[in-house]
């Protein structure tokens, strides 16, 4: 009976799934299943994945019809409750690859701190392994909450995780957006009571550089509004105005940084229907956060005013001419 199914979506990977499979087969720890979902590759993918199943029996390799990654990742879920006896769950994406005490570490981590989630830090490379320092090894146990707010990255991150199956009993990714991520993490970590980290990056998360200079900004990556919005209605259903206050931060934030991108990317009328868009959205937020109480005018000065010019100069004028009145009045 295998204890951990590490589950991978698969497409078009042909460069990189050898190097991804081989590092968990070279676990320490040797009782797991792996699950391949070829995602319709046109690419040699499907037939690596094939080679390895044949050559290992706990490599077992499923072929679909392109449907995208959330879809991929669903039937992961679903044949590890149809088909496997493993008590653990752990995405790893094709691309990327594991420090070989990855599943050993965290599987004990989690069953000596009664968790049913072990999170481990992950390293952004474009080919070398992680470099890991011996004290970040030792496990931290967190409020999951605490930990979403103080390293949300990694607390989103859907890899890099090991989770109870329990956890997934009731979730699943969105099959029609593609920041599933955003969507499912929070979910399956604020029921929890702790939870433990190591530190340590056990995990690699490969950058393709080729990749990433040929990839333009498209209006596409405002689809993670949908994830923010259902965000900050579950923390005000639950009462948690402080994680309320924390999402709208990061909704800006985001809304901020595509917009940045957006005017820098070549016009066309989609592109321009595009940032107008986020104008409108960044001026929503600004005054949302004001309602939430958590816009500060000093932090937040240049974005009120970039979107806000007038009212911004007003509030600024008779701020300055209210302090010169209480100076006079206290000379």
């Amino acid at each position: 009976m295998a204890q951990i199914s590490v589950m991978m979506a698969a497409y078009n990977a042909e460069n990189y799934i050898r190097r991804a499979l081989d590092s968990i087969l070279a676990q320490t720890f040797r009782d797991f299943d792996i699950i391949v979902v070829d995602d319709g590759s046109k690419d040699a993918t499907g037939a690596i994945a094939d080679e390895y199943a044949a050559r290992d029996s706990r490599v077992h390799v499923l072929h679909q019809p392109n449907s995208g990654v959330c879809v991929t990742r669903n039937n992961c879920i679903d044949w590890t409750y149809r088909c496997s006896d493993s008590q653990w769950i752990l995405f790893a994406d094709s691309d990327d690859w594991m420090h070989p005490e990855m599943l050993e570490r965290m599987l004990r981590a989690a069953q000596e701190n009664n968790v049913h989630i072990c999170a481990c830090g992950y390293q952004e490379t474009t080919g070398a392994d992680p470099v890991i320092d011996p004290k970040d090894l030792e496990p931290q146990i967190w409020e999951p909450m605490a930990f979403y707010q103080a390293n949300y990255v990694n607390a989103i991150m859907t890899c890099c995780k090991l989770y109870h199956k329990s956890c997934y009993e009731h979730v699943r990714h969105p099959v029609d957006n593609y920041f599933d991520d955003e969507f499912v993490s929070y979910k399956m970590l604020y029921p929890e009571k702790k939870m433990v980290v190591i530190p340590a990056p056990l995990y690699a998360y490969f950058i393709n550089t080729e990749g990433l200079t040929k990839r333009a900004w498209s209006p596409k990556l405002l689809d993670a509004w949908v994830a923010y919005e259902e965000q900050i209605a579950f923390f005000r259903e639950k009462g948690e105005e402080e994680l309320v206050s924390f999402r709208l931060r990061g909704y800006l934030e985001n809304a901020m940084v595509n917009y940045q991108a957006a005017c820098q990317t070549p016009d066309s009328p989609e592109i321009a229907a595009a940032r107008k868009r986020i104008r409108k959205k960044i001026r929503e937020l600004i005054r949302r956060m004001r309602r939430q109480g958590c816009l500060s005018y000093r932090f937040d000065f240049d974005t009120i005013l970039e979107f806000y010019p007038v009212r911004t100069r007003l509030y600024r004028f008779v701020r300055e001419k209210t302090e010169g009145f209480r100076r006079k009045e206290n000379a």
